[in-house]
Parts: C-alpha cells; sequence; structure tokens
C-alpha cells in the first residue's frame, strides 16, 4: 500500500495535514549529503515548514534554522537547537533586545538599519549580516522575485556603503523561487561581478532559499561545484536555507467529499479549502497535485473541486477521476506540508485542519486537533 493511501486510510478526522516521516527523511538525507560533500550548512527556513513536531529528526540533520522575525527564531531556538539566522527588512527596537538572546547572526536589509544595530549584535557576541540584492532576475513571478524592479529586499550596489563593511561577517543574498542550479549558477555570476570585491572580507555567505535540491532532477553535481568552488575562491562558509527542500512531496491534505451539485458541470463540495488551508492555490495560483486525479477530461468523470466557504472563488481547481465521487469519498491533495500549515487561517470560521505525521512503521500520530477556542482566541 503507498503511503497517500495509507494517510487516506487511518485519518480519524478531514481536513487534515499529515506529515509523511519517511518521505521527510528521504529529503533530508539528500541534503546532509550535499553538506557533507561540500562542507556548507544547510539551514531549515521555517517561513516555509515551521512543525516542530519533526524538529529533532530534521535537527539530525540540518545545521540549524533561519527566521523571518522574532517568533519564528524563538521558536527555532525552542524547537530545533543549532544555529539560529534572523533576517527581517526592518527591526522594531522592542524585539531586538529579545532577538539578541536567541540568534547567532542577524541579518539587515539597509545601511540604515545596520548602522542602527550592528555595534548591538556584536556587544552580544552575535554575527552580522547583510543581505544585498545583485539585481539579477531567474524567473517570472513577480510576487516572488526578490530581485525585481522596485524590490525592498536587500542592497543594492549602488545604495552600498563601503565604509560600513568593517561592521559586516557574511552577505546573504536570496533570489530563487523553487529553482535549479542553473538559477543559481547565473545568480552566482551577478552576485561576484557586483559585490565579488567585498566577498574576500567576509567570514560567510548565505546562498539563501529557493534551492529546489531534493525535487526529481535537480542538478546535484552542479550546485556542489558552485558552493565548492565559490567557497574556495573566497575562504568562506557557504550556507543555504531552503525551505520547500526540506518537506518538498512529504506531506498531504487528506479532506472529504460533503456534497455533489452540478451546475452545466460536476461540483464535489469539500471541507477543506483553498482559501483557509492552502492559500497558494489562490495566491500564485497553481493547481495542487492530486492523488489518483487526472487532468479534465483525462479520466471518465471531472469534477470541479470547490470548498464550504461563502467565497465564490474558493475553488482548488478541476480534476478527472476514474469513477464518481460519493459523499465521504476521501481525496488526497499532495506536496501539502509546505507553505501550508504556516499560512492557513480561520477565515468564514472554517476549522484549521488537523495536524499529524504517518509514521515511516505505518502508523498515525495526531499531533494537534484544533476546535473554537483556536478560531475564537484569534479575534477579539
Amino acid at each position: 500500500m503507498d503511503n497517500q493511501t495509507r494517510a487516506m486510510q487511518v485519518v480519524s478526522h478531514t481536513p487534515a495535514y499529515v506529515a509523511d516521516e519517511e518521505k521527510l527523511t528521504r529529503n533530508l538525507e539528500i541534503l546532509k549529503a550535499v553538506q557533507e560533500r561540500t562542507g556548507c550548512k544547510i539551514l531549515l527556513a521555517q517561513k516555509a515548514f515551521s512543525m516542530f513536531r519533526v524538529y529533532p529528526l530534521c535537527a539530525k540533520y540540518l545545521s540549524g534554522t533561519t527566521a523571518s522575525g522574532l517568533y519564528e527564531a524563538r521558536l527555532g531556538r525552542e524547537e530545533f537547537g543549532g544555529e539560529v539566522h534572523v533576517f527581517e527588512p526592518a527591526y522594531k527596537p522592542d524585539e531586538m533586545a529579545e532577538i539578541l538572546k536567541i540568534a547567532d547572526f542577524v541579518y539587515f536589509n539597509s545601511m540604515r538599519q545596520l548602522g542602527l544595530y550592528a555595534d548591538a549584535v556584536h556587544a552580544a557576541g552575535k554575527q552580522v549580516g547583510l543581505r544585498v540584492n545583485p539585481e539579477c532576475s531567474t524567473q517570472d513571478e513577480p510576487i516572488y522575485d526578490p530581485c525585481a524592479p522596485g524590490s525592498r529586499l536587500g542592497v543594492t550596489l549602488s545604495a552600498l556603503d563601503p565604509d560600513m563593511l568593517s561592521k559586516v561577517d557574511g552577505i546573504h543574498f536570496h533570489t530563487l523561487c523553487e529553482q535549479g542550479a542553473d538559477a543559481l549558477e547565473i545568480t552566482l555570476r551577478a552576485v561576484e561581478k557586483q559585490f565579488g570585491q567585498y566577498l574576500h572580507g567576509v567570514k560567510w555567505v548565505n546562498f539563501g532559499g529557493g534551492h529546489h535540491i531534493t525535487k526529481a532532477g535537480y542538478d546535484i553535481p552542479l550546485l556542489e561545484k558552485l558552493v565548492t568552488e565559490f567557497a574556495q575562491k573566497y575562504g568562506v562558509q557557504v550556507y543555504l536555507e531552503p525551505g520547500e527542500a526540506i518537506a518538498l512531496n512529504a506531506g498531504y491534505l487528506v479532506t472529504e467529499v460533503m456534497d455533489l451539485v452540478e451546475n452545466g458541470l460536476h461540483i464535489a463540495i469539500l471541507d477543506a479549502s483553498a482559501a483557509c488551508h492552502m492559500p497558494d492555490v489562490l495566491e500564485m495560483p497553481y493547481r495542487p497535485p492530486l492523488y489518483t486525479s487526472g487532468q479534465p477530461g483525462e479520466k471518465a468523470i471531472t469534477y470541479r473541486l470547490a470548498s464550504r466557504t461563502c467565497l465564490a472563488g474558493d475553488i482548488v481547481g478541476d480534476y478527472s477521476f476514474d469513477a464518481p465521487l460519493e459523499i465521504g469519498s476521501r481525496l488526497c491533495f499532495e506536496d501539502m506540508a509546505i507553505y501550508s500549515m504556516v499560512k492557513n487561517n480561520t477565515f468564514n470560521g472554517m476549522p484549521l485542519p488537523d495536524i499529524g505525521i504517518l509514521r515511516t512503521d505505518g502508523s498515525y500520530e495526531v499531533v494537534r486537533h484544533f476546535g473554537y477556542e483556536d478560531f475564537k482566541e484569534r479575534l477579539s
């Protein structure tokens, strides 16, 4: 029996996010091997995956975590251990004191922020990073492109103040999103062209995230070549901070058909919501993979899969099946570990999905069940 079928059978309550321990471990083993062969350090970017119940497993393979603010930094320190790296476009002064107790590396997004806080970071015995923007786009999605014109993310060469680089221990850039090593190669050329004269003066360089290292077909030998040559050329420790690569294809969203209606096409109403439980479906937009389904018209019968919220556009997409769906039929959306739990919401009073783990021995553990109080406590 495959893990998707097992997940649909063992889940007691839907909807439910189910982390697949076997597939998660497989990803972690790939990443650990990259670290061992290159000497780089790979960090978990918690913005993509913050299921801290599996942090002890991840910590056996990875070097630490990256955070987008105080709360993620605290979660990484409390539940993961290892190195804690923090980047924010701007820091609130009243949060910085706590960040300095938690973080090992604090990254800044502007020369102004660097000037405000770098001395305090060093006084606390921590390391200072500066995010740069090589102004090199390698993707077509402006919402996910840190190098798009007018981007607020990273210091451009024209805005750099070389006199302040004595305060900087490391350089950080993040330009990729679900991309391969070929895009990293292009980015590295741009980084070296614009900032190469400053790279010999730092201890480490963080290549950021967006590296789809665990995706089938990813060119790992090229990645390892790029990392090794860069580290040797500049005498630096290289960091990678992927989020998706850690839990890529390592989780599911199990949902149940609540009703079937007709309006010029077959429509199945699910207890899961695109808007609430997989927001990227509407934000990007994209069509999430669904186990044993096909494209519209590919199989015997096609359904539009929609939610029970009142949002007219709360539609996951059109999928075809070998046989008609029934009330109570269970479906398994795949690749639902990343950017799902971290982005979900309770719009319309929708219950949050359970969070569970499908263990390698086939057993299922419910980690968290949410109820009315979780909805109410977010409000006033």
